[in-house]
């Protein structure tokens, strides 16, 4: 495969070049891609209902034919280390951190059956990384669902499996991850210092998205800025204040509109119930990714947020992925070669504690 047969090379967001980008003399990492692995799709599949999954059940005919499509021209990238690699190589990525796709979370199945499933999930991603561990790290999945069993899975993935960090959906089954009910999850997670990526699927009452495939490009990221209002307005992060926290798509809308939130907390006294502080204080302890489009994006959550707080991400291999990702860092204009490299792939081995 060439790189100009890649389905979703170029971002319409930005002028793109029609040849391979070129590759920084940095280390470059990709803290945001995705690997399925088939083997706990086959135990879940018996208990599959569409209307388990927002981004299927919230979608018009014209979005799930195109979505039928795309699934079999990504499923090569997908499940094989072959085509991966190539196009790492041709997008200049030297590591990427592999992910199971959100649909693998499977929180709408039995506990008991989410826990087999995630094993599987997080098994398979192990045995990439021993394969490779020179190109692939990971982050694993867990039983969200079950509190006592995501704090089996956690501990296991990290202490038996060598796991870089977990990604977990923006809710449960339409619950928030900022329940109380969870507070042993975020416990065990700041306890074992695990890097905690949360990422969205579709928004969960999304009967006004239907078309234009607006559950993904608005409900993602609206999906995302709820998540976040919970974790910092119901207390996680003042309950566990050494949580380390990644967010995909930089973090969906509220970065780019944080001062409401500090305003609320000044102006109401329910606005401040379970902190002390600017909620915004709490947001800039979490880290974002790049997946925005747009350098005057990038160069805002930038200019905000700290260049220290930024990682590099694609998306891959899904169609709203960004997979030139090293020209839009460089196309920020403010930022110097030390802070590029940083953004490139020193912020990310750093937050994957990855030795020189």
């Amino acid at each position: 495969m060439s790189w100009q047969a890649q389905p979703y090379v170029f971002t319409s967001a930005r002028p793109q070049p029609r040849s391979k980008p070129n590759k920084p003399d940095a280390f470059t990492i990709d803290i945001h891609c995705h690997v399925h692995i088939p083997e706990a799709t086959e135990i879940a599949e018996p208990h599959f209902k569409p209307e388990m999954e927002p981004a299927i059940l919230f979608t018009n005919e014209m979005t799930r034919e195109v979505n039928m499509q795309q699934n079999v021209d990504r499923m090569p990238h997908l499940t094989t280390v072959d085509h991966r690699l190539i196009d790492m190589d041709a997008m200049g990525i030297d590591l990427q951190t592999i992910i199971p796709p959100p649909f693998q979370a499977y929180y709408w199945l039995p506990p008991e059956i989410c826990m087999q499933a995630s094993e599987i999930v997080n098994n398979g991603l192990a045995e990439i990384v021993d394969n490779m561990p020179d190109r692939f790290v990971a982050f694993g999945t867990i039983p969200l669902n079950d509190a006592d069993m995501a704090v089996a899975e956690l501990e296991r993935g990290v202490t038996k499996l060598g796991l870089k960090g977990f990604q977990i959906l923006t809710n449960v089954n339409g619950s928030e991850i900022s329940d109380p009910r969870l507070d042993k999850f975020w416990a065990k997670a700041q306890d074992l210092d695990t890097l905690i990526f949360i990422h969205p699927n579709g928004f969960t009452s999304a009967e006004r998205f239907k078309d234009h495939y607006f559950n993904n490009v608005i409900g993602n990221p609206l999906e995302t800025t709820i998540a976040v209002h919970g974790l910092i307005f119901d207390g996680v992060m003042e309950r566990f204040p050494e949580l380390r926290i990644l967010l995909a798509h930089g973090g969906g809308y509220l970065p780019a509109y944080a001062g409401r939130i500090d305003h609320v907390w000044g102006a109401r006294e329910d606005g401040r119930v379970n902190i002390d502080r600017e909620p915004t204080s709490y947001l800039k302890k979490m880290w974002l990714d790049t997946v925005v489009f747009t350098p005057h994006q990038l160069k805002y959550l930038i200019e905000q947020y700290g260049t220290d707080k930024i990682v590099m991400g694609t998306d891959y291999p899904y169609d709203m992925g960004d997979y030139n990702p090293v020209e839009l860092v460089d196309l920020v204009d403010t930022l110097d070669g030390s802070e590029k490299a940083a953004i490139w792939g020193g912020n990310a081995k750093s937050l994957l504690k990855m030795e020189d």
